[in-house]
């Protein structure tokens, strides 16, 4: 391995890997699975805003990246594109779309990563400016599913292609999320996940379980993740309600959410996150969402999430979705 390959994965370590443990509590076996940017909330701004809190309420397109379960209950053709600004210069792009054929909803998800602004030394230490994107992740995904017993059991699952670039090495994998939702009554909801089936040495394997209360004015979420190269960490979220027939413009939706991330420094960059008092916090996202049913005889939502994550700087997201 040569040395620019080791700066790159040492950096790319911290920056990713560290936003979920610290140095003075990493986990023991933290960094033994490949692909660590399967684990970064890209493609569902509500479920950053709400604290990862997210497997037993998710539903349209990027439902795909979290629990393809969710997609089951869509009833149109549903198309949503985000775009998430990370850390360290990490940024996604992602594209989602359902397609209902019968009761059978056909998702396909596409995703693509990069760094960039990467110092870039040689083996003394010197700059070597010519080395263009260091960091290039893909992710293609194909879904299936399906609702039961009048949506209350809602069953799916994805395939997926995984092309990691790190510098001059470049690896490929294919990997499976399957994911189930259940609704016995309307004000409950459970769901659960296990993402990144495969090749365990390659990939973050890892399950979700979660529950949620609703109303028609809040919904409370709860969820437990544990992936196998980290201990498990629990997220809770809440979601206040403005429904679109009050407003009589669109429905309105305020998030806010906690995970239980370590600590990761204070935030003496961003002004406005020591305005609001979070220099120090790593373990509180928020966020709002907006939809309107008939927008130039469309539906389409705005959705926006942003977590500081302390020293290593702020996490952004936005997603524009329309149904037709």
């Amino acid at each position: 391995m040569n040395i620019r390959l080791k700066v790159l994965i040492a950096c790319l370590t911290v920056g990713l890997v560290s936003a979920s443990a610290s140095a003075s509590s990493i986990y023991s076996d933290a960094g033994t699975s490949a692909s660590a940017f399967l684990k970064i909330d890209a493609g569902s701004p509500r479920a950053q805003a709400l604290g990862n809190a997210y497997v037993s309420i998710a539903d349209g397109p990027e439902a795909l990246f979290w629990n393809p379960a969710g997609a089951a209950s869509a009833t149109t053709r549903e198309l949503q594109f985000s775009y998430l600004d990370y850390l360290q210069g990490y940024k996604a792009r992602t594209l989602a779309y359902l397609q209902p054929i019968g009761k059978t909803i056909i998702g396909v998800t596409v995703n693509y990563m990069d760094m960039d602004g990467f110092d870039f030394r040689g083996e003394h230490g010197e700059q070597n400016p010519e080395v263009g994107t260091p960091v290039q992740n893909f992710v293609g995904g194909l879904s299936i599913a399906r609702g039961f017993f009048d949506q209350k059991l809602q069953l799916g699952g994805t395939a997926k292609y995984i092309s990691e670039k790190l510098d001059s090495d470049h690896y490929n994998n294919v990997g499976f999320d399957v994911g189930a939702k259940l609704r016995l009554v309307n004000w409950l909801g459970l769901g659960g996940a296990i993402v990144n089936l495969g090749d365990k040495d390659e990939m973050p394997r890892g399950w979700r379980l979660g529950a949620d209360l609703n109303t028609r004015y809040f919904t409370i979420s709860g969820e437990y993740m544990k992936y196998r190269d980290d201990k498990g960490r629990y997220g809770v979220g809440l979601e206040i309600h403005i429904p679109e027939d009050m407003l009589q413009v669109a429905r309105f939706d305020l998030r806010v959410g906690y995970y239980s991330r370590e600590n990761t420094g204070i935030n003496d960059k961003d002004s406005w996150v020591g305005d609001l008092g979070l220099a120090e916090t790593s373990k509180v996202s928020f966020g709002f969402g907006i939809y309107s049913s008939e927008l130039f005889g469309y539906g389409a939502s705005i959705d926006y999430a942003v977590t500081p994550f302390g020293a290593l700087g702020t996490s952004q997201q936005i997603a524009l979705g329309i149904e037709f």
